[in-house]
């Protein structure tokens, strides 16, 4: 009765063959089990379609593009020399690479930056904000080009923007009326690019609200480059990427070729993109397609062509540069360069470029990232952020399908940067929980909860923005590769928008421990008492102390266990003596109260924390249920008997989310 209920259900296909074993049960018993496998499959994926929340009028993709054979080398960071067959690798010392931590220090190294700049200042960017910090930055801009005027011996100093049309038109007052007056002031030295999507025209463009015609496509790299320096980044140039909006950041100081090759990326794409005029017109650069009046076809060929002449040039560049270095089976010594007079301390780390403009049939980074998660070997650790939680099926398909483990770090509703708006966009922190509900579903189903495990970040007063991945090799506990950049590994960032980033491979200790002390790291107990650690979360598995950093006046803990939650302590007098040691196994959540008094421990005295162990990884006690929930799962906060105050996420306890107050 089985085998004919599975037949029933099957395919065609497996019908036809079951109906050819009348003599063999066993068999058709398996092959029973395969069709319900396949059926379940194929219910998943019609189930799964996440993307479909999100972008709407969106035109057919390309065809996906089969990831190369990996040829990876047996040990350490040679394994992954297989990128520079795709993009020109860069080989630099990691004294030249800085890992920033806050917004502040990315905005404040900008503006130092341009006060010094004497050749180039490239800024890529969604957008340019309209408030006083972006009127401070576009000032040191016109104070630098003033001052290379007026030198005894002038400096050629030239300043390139790129940004998004449609972002950057939104409004009277906008990106394009910002940057005017530079260039009316200076046009000999000023270029302002605003790249419009090909795929916005005809009548769609005239119909599509201003908005929401960004869903379409957008310019969405950021890099920001100051001679021969470059920060790389996921910000755009926006006050709250300034000041309270989390993101990732690293600057790549003196490391000329990379600047040269960002230089020309961003020069490639602003010759494909409109040239803002001093009347506030634009226009198309000489012998270029224009991109929503001409043939989409012959431009995006264009532009594919002007692109990739970019990259491969620079491949064949380094290739010939670096001949003599990492990879050749004639390695120069120290001492050889030192003799040939090359002072320049020999490369522990190399950067390599990963660019995806899928309009353009370029996807590079789609490509690499593919395969590093592919290749993520048992016992390896995935660390991967974003701020907007909308895998591609192929990403979700390759978390849930290899053997590596996964932590990922996703935005709360609270911190999400749509959170409290008004109209349709108010909707998409509920959008972004609803899709980490599925994917965690999916988790569930298939028993990988202690593989893959999901925390929220929240941040009283902050939002989240930060995206990228960090790969640690079976038996590390440093990461030997990051990705950071724009990309957020969804579909917009695969199939629509135009992206960059770096992947940044080192086997020097001290930038791994930089990596590492980024969004994910851990501290110990005493260095959290002393305000140790500048990263913001994480929890690493049964056996550790106290997770966290001092962020802001703040204090993020996370204990490990295996719980799946971020937790954010207000920084009050009193609240580093109440930590409490922590041995292997326990978990330790502290909870913010309004104010001393207001949370209530569980022996009833009056704390400045709300105070909860755990010792039972695989479910909570009933004296323990207080305040504490796993993330996407049924258990949720419950206040009884712990006067916790009302918060924003009491409502939503009952979809299953942490409770973070």
């Amino acid at each position: 009765m089985a085998v004919a209920a599975a037949a029933a259900a099957g395919p065609v296909f497996w019908r036809r063959l079951l109906g050819l074993l009348p003599g063999r049960p066993g068999l058709a018993a398996l092959l029973g089990r395969l069709s319900d496998r396949l059926g379940r499959n194929r219910d998943r994926q019609r189930r799964r379609s996440p993307w479909l929340l999100l972008a709407p009028l969106l035109s057919p993709t390309v065809p996906q593009v089969t990831s190369p054979p990996c040829c990876l080398c047996p040990e350490g960071v040679h394994r992954f020399q297989w990128i520079r067959n795709l993009v020109p690798e860069f080989g630099v010392s990691s004294s030249h690479v800085r890992v920033l931590s806050s917004p502040a220090e990315f905005f404040e190294l900008m503006k130092g930056q341009i006060r010094v700049a004497k050749k180039r200042v490239v800024m890529a960017s969604l957008y340019l904000g309209t408030g006083p910090l972006e009127q401070e930055l576009v000032d040191c801009l016109e104070s630098t080009l003033e001052k290379s005027l007026q030198a005894k011996f002038p400096s050629n100093l030239k300043v390139s923007i790129l940004l998004d049309f449609t972002r950057g038109s939104r409004g009277r007052k906008n990106s394009r009326t910002m940057l005017l007056p530079l260039l009316q002031r200076f046009p000999e030295q000023v270029r302002v690019s605003l790249f419009h999507t090909p795929h916005l025209r005809g009548l769609l463009r005239l119909l599509i609200p201003e908005r929401f015609n960004e869903t379409i496509g957008l310019q969405h790299i950021k890099v920001y480059l100051f001679d021969n320096s470059v920060i790389l980044s996921g910000a755009n140039l926006s006050d709250s990427y300034f000041t309270n909006r989390q993101d990732r950041y690293v600057f790549l100081q003196d490391c000329v070729e990379i600047a040269d090759f960002f230089t020309e990326l961003v020069d490639a794409v602003g010759d494909v993109s409109l040239q803002l005029q001093g009347d506030d017109t634009v226009q198309v650069v000489d012998g270029m397609v224009h991109p929503y009046k001409g043939d989409r076809t012959e431009y995006c060929k264009a532009a594919n062509k002007r692109v990739m002449d970019v990259i491969n040039s620079a491949r064949t560049r380094q290739q010939m540069l670096h001949a003599q270095t990492f990879h050749s089976n004639s390695l120069l010594t120290q001492e050889d360069a030192a003799a040939a007079g090359d002072r320049r301390p020999a490369p522990d780390t190399w950067i390599y470029p990963l660019i995806q403009m899928k309009p353009f049939e370029i996807q590079i980074d789609e490509i690499v990232t593919e395969t590093l998660l592919t290749e993520a070997e048992r016992g390896a650790k995935v660390y991967l952020t974003t701020g907007y939680f909308n895998l591609t099926q192929a990403y979700m398909d390759l978390v849930l399908g290899t053997r590596a483990e996964y932590q990922i770090l996703l935005a709360s509703p609270e911190v999400n940067g749509f959170f409290g708006a008004k109209g349709v966009a108010g909707a998409i922190p509920a959008a972004y929980v609803h899709i980490e509900r599925q994917f965690y579903s999916e988790v569930c189903s298939l028993g990988q909860q202690e593989r893959v495990q999901l925390q929220e970040y929240w941040r009283r007063g902050w939002t989240f923005h930060a995206k990228g991945l960090w790969l640690y090799l079976a038996g590390s506990s440093l990461p030997c590769l990051t990705l950071i950049g724009s990309p957020n590994f969804g579909y917009r960032s695969v199939h629509r928008d135009l992206e960059a980033q770096i992947a940044i491979v080192t086997e020097n200790e001290a930038l791994q421990q930089q990596l590492h002390q980024g969004l994910f790291a851990e501290t110990s107990t005493a260095a959290l008492r002393q305000g140790g650690g500048e990263s913001l979360v994480t929890g690493q598995g049964p056996g550790c102390v106290l997770h966290g950093s001092e962020l802001m006046g703040e204090q993020v803990l996370q204990a490990c266990a295996g719980v799946l939650a971020l937790t954010v302590l207000p920084h009050c007098p009193g609240a580093r003596a109440a930590l409490p040691e922590v041995r292997g196994g326990v978990l330790c959540h502290l909870r913010a109260a309004e104010s001393p008094g207001e949370a209530v421990g569980e022996d009833g005295d009056s704390t400045d924390q709300e105070l909860l162990l755990r010792t039972d990884r695989n479910g909570l006690d009933e004296d323990d249920r207080h305040g504490w929930g796993q993330l996407l799962q049924p258990r949720f906060c419950d206040d009884s008997g712990l006067g916790v105050p009302a918060s924003p996420c009491r409502d939503s306890m009952a979809e299953g989310r942490v409770c973070c107050q």
